[in-house]
């Protein structure tokens, strides 16, 4: 006879605390199917994933560490079918499949329960996929500030959706009554509003960011007493990190009603300083040497608004002439400021040397 159908006198329709002998040999099919399935989708779709995202970190993060959580949503997937069909058959007349009522009412949603939380976790852990498709319409190879702002976005309103759509799945799961649910927030959604406007305020403050973009990550900025780099813009706070190489979690809403002074969009970055000759330098030197810093200005790569620039004496003392300097530099990396000024300071010396000049400090004179 049919194998969900075994003889009236067969051993299969034995019952055990409540089971036939067919349901427990079902439920242990069960579980080795998904066994059998777990394992195998843990091998083949990580190698089909491989194929697809180039950047090896992303690789090994997501995809090495998301397969156990996409075996388990896979493999209890497939038994949720198999036991559906089970229980719908076990409520022929004369079948086989005799299970208690409280096992046939509960591990339908026990498996659907696993599988909407592995289901989350693995889409949690494929978000950082979007940095590598991100990085395919990149042309230079290399993720400025703005694409770093998108993938942060990004990955922040796909977490939401993914712990949004995750938590119907569990609610459903549970035995939760959505159209009851939802009627029920429907009343309730001036309180929940009023409740979570700080929230609110921060989401709609990240939406301004991202619309407005008064900074993007990467930028140096200056927030109340927060100064530092922005490294991650998420839909309720954005991180900065100082100087001192901690963390400051910024609310977005602060980020709207606060002024930001944004380093990272200078166009240029002006540079001062002041040299002290001693007071009986050469005046004729001291022309010679403000005429051939000037020269070096304009000549140098790294400048701007050689028009504005100038090397002149501005002031004098009982002991030192003053020369004040003021340039401009061409220039948007701090790393790379640091190093040509240095150059430039080295150069002011070496040329104070050629001409003879002393440099006064007001504590020891030293030829240079």
């Amino acid at each position: 006879m049919d194998i969900l159908d075994p003889a009236p006198d067969s051993s299969l329709r034995n019952e055990v605390l409540g089971f036939s002998q067919m349901s427990l040999y079902i439920i242990i099919g069960l579980t080795l199917t998904i066994v059998v399935v777990r394992y195998i989708s843990m091998r083949f779709f990580p190698t089909l994933l491989r194929k697809i995202v180039r950047n090896d970190s992303i690789k090994e993060k997501t995809i090495h560490d998301s397969d156990k959580a996409l075996g388990t949503a896979v493999g209890f997937g497939v038994a949720y079918l198999i036991l559906d069909f089970i229980i719908q058959e076990s409520m022929e007349p004369g079948s086989a499949i005799v299970m208690p009522q409280l096992v046939i009412d509960t591990l339908p949603s026990i498996i659907q329960f696993v599988v909407a939380i592995a289901l989350v976790v693995w889409a949690f852990r494929l978000v950082e996929i979007i940095e590598d498709i991100v990085a395919i319409f990149d042309t230079d190879g290399d993720l400025d500030g703005s694409e770093k702002t998108l993938i942060s976005a990004l990955q922040s309103v796909v977490r939401f959706i993914v712990v949004f759509i995750g938590a119907v799945f569990v609610a459903d799961s549970l035995g939760f009554e959505l159209t009851s649910l939802i009627a029920g927030l429907g009343i309730s959604g001036l309180a929940l509003a009023l409740a979570a406007k700080d929230t609110i305020s921060n989401f709609f403050g990240a939406v301004t960011v991202l619309l407005d973009r008064p900074f993007k990550v990467g930028d140096y900025i200056l927030v109340d007493a927060v100064e530092g780099e922005v490294i991650e813009i998420n839909l309720r706070t954005t991180l900065i990190r100082t100087s001192m190489d901690t963390i400051v979690t910024m609310p977005n809403a602060n980020l709207v009603n606060t002024p930001v002074e944004n380093f990272g969009k200078r166009r240029w970055r002006r540079w001062q300083t002041q040299l002290h000759f001693d007071i009986n330098s050469n005046n004729e030197a001291v022309r010679t040497y403000c005429a051939r810093v000037v020269e070096h200005i304009t000549a140098n790569e790294f400048t701007l608004k050689e028009e504005s620039s100038w090397c002149r004496v501005n002031a004098i003392s009982a002991l030192s002439l003053d020369v004040d300097i003021n340039l401009y530099w061409n220039i948007t990396s701090g790393v790379q400021e640091r190093e040509v000024r240095e150059d430039f300071i080295l150069y002011l010396m070496q040329l104070a040397k050629e001409l003879s000049l002393e440099f006064y400090d007001g504590r020891i004179r030293t030829q240079k």
